[in-house]
């Protein structure tokens, strides 16, 4: 029986093996109840969040979160063929219900499939599945009757004539027949009227029924205007754009080194590219360090006002830069995410629409010490080593020595007495190292001595310079090249003497 650490304590526990992961991935983000409250509020009500605070401290998860507790996409987005104008391609929207019911229609195209018992007897026996001797049914490529050893085919041509009567046969020849068919075409009478039907041999020993509507339907796919499928009903709800280029976030047409030509060349509508804020259609659009594309604010504040934007070939030199499609939807939910020192780059427009629709949220470093929030450091450390895969579960000590460290940090770092850090990403790593050394020295669990290597060489690079060089200043200077201390006459080396034959 698994132990449900928002019910129980550390003492309730011998491993985190004992411990609940929950399948919420809200339940999940550690240290943040009062955020998760507006986070929940925000996939309900699909409102906009930023979420601000240092790196490695749960807005990538609480994004994810959001996305979770939204229901699946209800529209699929198409970008049709314009004959008149092929570099002004239609923009087609369907939803779930029209979806699923050209899926059914397509089904009935693809004809009912029936055993050979099921359709008429003389379709049957064309077919090569009944034999006219004893009436008796048998594999269509088993022209000898296993039953009563006649030939099945022996009757066809005799009576091919009486059957083209009967059943309507288009199509009749004179030919001996010495194999099955693999369709039969005859008319049948339907609801007053006759209608054509053809019977198809398929898969050995099954038999498909393509009625008047089926071939209809066939025709009109066929007759169906080209398009591309850009954005698709089935697909994630949660787009991760941290770091996009503009091509990747606003989306782009390829280029097509024969321009288009309707012979050699790919028509524009099959070029067409979708960005992430088309793909984040009824999801979220999740951005961290929202800085670093700052010249694409404007952009994201657009698709939010509008809930559509066109996508364009980006690129001047390119074929695609003469096509255009307009009114794409992007109706998605922002999240974006950034650092305290960096709130001021994002876009005052961007943030008053954040403002007017949605939540700004500062983050928290740190909560406090209690036995509550102590059972949820342990779930965090059980969800850690069940998300990496590759390193064992921990013993209680080792979990306590985690606790220990984690108070050291909220201490040190964000200068928190009695409080537990919120750093996760770090304390991530710190398990990490330490489940490797166990698995290096073939330990079935992570025990305190694996906890105490890591808490010890777990440290950050500038931590390791400063404790190798005192400074940054010294480390740098030790750390030139040798070549630029031969530039710079160092180490008492005379610039006369410096040869700069190859200069």
């Amino acid at each position: 029986m698994y132990a449900n650490m928002k019910k129980e304590f550390l003492k309730d526990i011998k491993s985190t093996a004992d411990i609940l992961i929950p399948k919420d991935p809200l339940e999940r983000v550690i240290g943040h109840d009062e955020i998760i409250r507006f986070v929940k509020i925000a996939a309900k009500q699909r409102r906009n969040l930023l979420l601000v605070g240092p790196p490695g401290i749960g807005k990538s998860l609480i994004a994810q979160a959001i996305s979770v507790h939204l229901s699946k996409p209800h529209e699929e987005i198409t970008v049709v063929h314009n004959p008149e104008r092929p570099e002004r391609p239609f923009v087609e929207v369907k939803n779930r219900s029209e979806i699923e019911s050209e899926m059914e229609d397509l089904q009935r195209a693809e004809g009912d499939v029936v055993t050979p018992q099921e359709v008429p007897e003389l379709v049957a026996e064309r077919l090569g599945f009944r034999c006219p001797n004893c009436e008796s049914y048998s594999s269509a490529y088993q022209s000898i009757c296993p039953k009563c050893g006649a030939d099945k085919y022996s009757h066809i041509n005799a009576r091919r004539k009486h059957l083209g009567d009967l059943l309507g046969m288009f199509e009749m020849d004179n030919e001996p027949v010495n194999v099955p068919q693999d369709r039969v075409t005859t008319t049948r009478m339907h609801q007053g009227r006759e209608e054509v039907v053809i019977y198809e041999r398929v898969d050995g020993d099954k038999i498909k029924i393509l009625d008047q509507h089926a071939l209809e339907k066939r025709r009109e796919m066929v007759e169906e205007k080209p398009k591309n499928i850009i954005v698709p009903l089935q697909r994630k709800n949660f787009i991760q754009a941290t770091g996009a280029s503009e091509t990747e976030l606003l989306g782009d047409v390829r280029h097509d080194p024969y321009g288009g030509h309707p012979d050699l060349g790919t028509q524009p509508y099959e070029r067409v590219v979708p960005g992430a804020i088309h793909e984040a259609h009824e999801g979220v659009l999740f951005i961290d360090e929202i800085v670093h594309i700052a010249p694409l604010q404007r952009y994201i504040l657009s698709a939010m006002q509008d809930k559509y934007f066109p996508i364009v070939g980006r690129n001047p030199q390119s074929a695609g830069s003469s096509v255009k499609v307009e009114d794409v939807p992007c109706d998605f939910i922002f999240v974006g995410a950034c650092n305290i020192r960096d709130l001021h780059y994002i876009l005052p427009p961007l943030r008053s629409r954040i403002q007017g629709e949605g939540y700004e949220i500062l983050m928290r470093t740190t909560m406090q010490d209690t036995e509550e929030n102590q059972a949820k450091m342990a779930q965090f450390v059980a969800q850690e080593i069940e998300m990496d895969g590759k390193i064992p579960h921990a013993t209680l000590n080792a979990v306590e020595l985690i606790m220990d460290e984690s108070r050291k940090r909220a201490h040190i770092i964000d200068d928190q007495k009695d409080s537990l850090t919120l750093r996760l990403r770090d304390m991530g790593g710190l398990v990490r190292m330490a489940g490797d050394m166990a698995v290096m020295e073939g330990s079935k669990l992570i025990e305190a001595r694996h906890i105490k290597f890591a808490v010890k060489n777990a440290i950050s690079i500038e931590d390791q310079i400063l404790e190798r060089y005192q400074s940054f200043e010294q480390a740098i200077e030790k750390d030139t090249s040798s070549s630029q201390k031969m530039h710079s006459g160092s180490k008492g080396i005379p610039n006369d003497h410096v040869d700069r034959s190859y200069l």
